[in-house]
C-alpha cells in the first residue's frame, strides 16, 4: 500500500506543477506584457493611421482609430508625385519637397560617418585594451570624461571651425565633427576587446603577426556582434541628428531628411499643420532603420554567444 501511495504522489506532482505554471501570477505577467507592447506599438499605429488620412478630415475624426478619409495622398505629396492643386485639396501647403534628394543626403552623411567612426573607434578601443604604452590609463580616463560633457557645448566651437574652413553648406561640415572619435564608441569597443582571450592573439603573434595583422585578421572577425551593434547605434544617431545639420547644412543640396522635415513642418497651410504629410514623411524616413534591424538583428543575436576559443 505504501508503494501505491508513493506512485499516486508521483503522478500528482506534475499536475500541481502544471497548475502552478498557469496560475494567476503568470496570467497577470502576460497581461502586463501585452499591455506594455500595445502601449509601445500604438504610437507607430497612430503614425500609420495619420499618414493614410486626409489632413482636412483629421479634426472631425480625432477619436477614430481608422484612417480619416483613407488616401495615399500624403505619401504622394511627400514623394513629390502630387500636384499643388491635389495637395491643397487634401489639406497640404502645396509646397514641393524633394524627398528622395534629402533621403540620399541622409544616407551619405550617416553611412560615411558610421564607417569612419566604427573603424577609428575600433582601433582606438583595441589600443586601449591591448597595447602597453606610458600613460595609457590616464589618457583613457581623460578621454572618457568627455562623456560627461553635453554635446551642445561643442556645437559653437565646431561651427566656428567649419566657418573658418569655409565648409558651411557642404557635406564635410556635417560629417567631420562626428567622423573619427566618439567616447562612448571607444569605451564600448574597449570593454569588448578586454573580454577576448589573449590566447588566440598570442598564437597569431607566435606565427609572426604584428599588431595590425592581429587586429585585422584575428580580433575583427571575432568582433562581428559588437561592430554591427555599434554600427546600428551610430547610424541611427546620425540619421536622427537635427541640430548640427540644421546649423551647417543650410544649402538645399546637402540638407538632410530631418532638417527637410522641419522645413516641411514650417510650410503650414492656413488650416493648420499638414499632419498627414508629416506622418507620411516620418513613416518613409523610418523604413531604412527598420530594414537595418530586420537584416542585421538576427545576426547580432546569433553572434552574442560566440567564443573566443575555437
Amino acid at each position: 500500500m505504501s508503494f501505491i501511495g508513493q506512485d499516486l504522489n508521483l503522478e500528482a506532482a506534475p499536475s500541481r506543477g502544471v497548475h502552478k505554471r498557469g496560475g494567476p501570477g503568470r496570467v497577470l505577467a502576460w497581461a502586463a506584457l501585452v499591455l506594455f507592447m500595445l502601449g509601445t506599438l500604438f504610437p507607430f499605429y497612430w503614425m500609420l493611421r495619420t499618414a493614410f488620412s486626409t489632413t482636412t478630415a483629421l479634426p472631425a475624426n480625432i477619436g477614430n482609430l481608422l484612417p480619416a478619409d483613407f488616401t495615399f495622398g500624403a505619401i504622394r505629396r511627400v514623394l513629390g508625385l502630387a500636384t499643388p492643386a491635389e495637395a491643397l485639396a487634401q489639406g497640404g501647403s502645396g509646397a514641393s519637397m524633394n524627398f528622395l534628394l534629402f533621403m540620399r543626403n541622409s544616407f551619405i552623411v550617416a553611412t560615411i560617418t558610421t564607417a569612419g567612426q566604427v573603424f577609428s573607434c575600433s582601433m582606438a578601443g583595441y589600443a586601449f585594451a591591448r597595447l602597453r604604452w606610458p600613460g595609457r590609463n590616464a589618457v583613457f580616463f581623460v578621454f572618457i570624461t568627455a562623456l560627461m560633457i553635453p554635446s551642445i557645448f561643442t556645437v559653437l566651437p565646431n561651427f566656428v571651425l567649419m566657418r573658418d574652413l569655409n565648409l558651411i553648406g557642404t557635406f564635410p561640415a556635417i560629417i567631420l565633427p562626428n567622423l573619427l572619435m566618439a567616447p562612448f564608441s571607444v569605451f564600448f569597443m574597449r570593454q569588448f576587446f578586454l573580454g577576448i582571450s589573449r590566447e588566440v592573439e598570442e598564437a597569431a603573434m607566435i606565427d609572426g603577426a604584428n599588431h595590425w595583422q592581429r587586429f585585422a585578421r584575428v580580433v575583427v572577425p571575432m568582433s562581428t556582434a559588437p561592430i554591427i551593434t555599434l554600427s546600428l547605434l551610430t547610424f541611427i544617431a546620425i540619421w536622427n541628428d537635427y541640430m548640427w545639420p540644421l546649423l551647417v547644412g543650410q544649402n538645399e543640396n546637402v540638407r538632410t531628411l530631418t532638417v527637410a522635415m522641419g522645413v516641411f513642418r514650417g510650410q503650414t497651410p492656413q488650416s493648420g499643420p499638414d499632419w498627414a504629410g508629416l506622418m507620411a514623411a516620418a513613416l518613409i524616413a523610418a523604413l531604412p532603420i527598420a530594414v537595418l534591424y530586420l537584416a542585421l538583428g538576427k545576426r547580432i543575436i546569433n553572434s552574442i554567444g560566440f567564443s573566443g576559443i575555437k
